[in-house]
């Protein structure tokens, strides 16, 4: 006889996940920032088009060229922090510092696993582009690697921030490797200029580096000028931002050495 549904044990396995998300707010919060993202972000790219129909006629490619471009971000993002979450999912990362390994040398070899995933998700994409929609982003020539470098720069200052943050607080938030890159999606101006934004938030979006790779990128592609203004404003902001980023993870990292938090961590 098949026993009967106790609603005592389903709710006792209810409760405990209620207590999990409780003890981890960083869950609780992804639940409602995917679809805030996407209204935001969604939102801006109708109130563009609404006044501005043409746009799509006079650069057919420039939609496809801005998904390629910032998926260097999040490839480059992802990147260092898979490299990095990976050593803690299999307990190794209090291993490899067993050995000489200096935790700047870690990050430098982060930054280079980075460019390597980056590349082996990018070309491919790139490339079936040019068979499916007649799109060469590489016909941008030598301001491609202008903006390629300058946004997975810019990948590898979240990837950073995020790994820092993991291993400040432990696994539950290894979440924040595939969300939080894309908090920057909308101030970004991938799709649309930045000043579709309210007034208000245009400050805040040409603090960052992507809002000049962008607006350089429609530079390019619509009127055939490289702006070297915005170009020097993404690599100053760059500098200022992984410098920042490197100091914050190796202070982390120094700290949950002290504690020994470096052989606690894992699945």
């Amino acid at each position: 006889m098949t026993p009967g549904v106790s609603a005592r044990r389903v709710g006792a396995i209810i409760l405990r996940h209620v207590y999990l998300m409780r003890s981890s707010p960083v869950r609780v919060i992804e639940m409602a920032y995917w679809p805030t993202v996407q209204m935001i972000m969604w939102g801006f790219i109708s109130q563009f088009f609404l006044t501005h129909s043409d746009w799509l006629v006079q650069a057919a490619g420039a939609l496809v060229s801005a998904v390629l471009l910032w998926d260097v971000v999040f490839r480059g993002n992802l990147g260092l922090s898979l490299s990095f979450l990976e050593e803690m999912w299999s307990r190794n990362l209090g291993h490899l510092f067993v050995s000489p390994l200096r935790p700047y040398e870690h990050v430098i070899a982060l930054t280079l696993m980075s460019l390597l995933r980056t590349l082996i998700g990018i070309t491919p994409a790139a490339l079936l582009a040019i068979v499916f929609y007649e799109v060469n982003i590489f016909d941008m020539g030598l301001p491609l690697l202008a903006f390629f470098s300058n946004l997975l720069v810019m990948g590898w200052v979240v990837g950073l921030g995020v790994s820092a943050m993991v291993l400040r607080f432990g696994l539950g938030a290894e979440s924040l490797a595939w969300v939080f890159v894309f908090a920057f999606a909308p101030l970004s101006g991938i799709y649309y200029p930045i000043s579709t934004l309210p007034d208000w938030l245009q400050p805040v979006a040409w603090a960052l580096p992507a809002a000049h790779v962008f607006e350089g990128m429609r530079g390019v592609l619509f009127d055939g000028v490289f702006h070297m203004g915005h170009f020097a404003a993404a690599v100053g902001l760059n500098v200022v931002y992984f410098s920042g980023t490197v100091a914050l993870f190796l202070w982390v990292f120094h700290l949950a050495r002290q504690r020994g938090q470096l052989l606690n961590m894992g699945e």
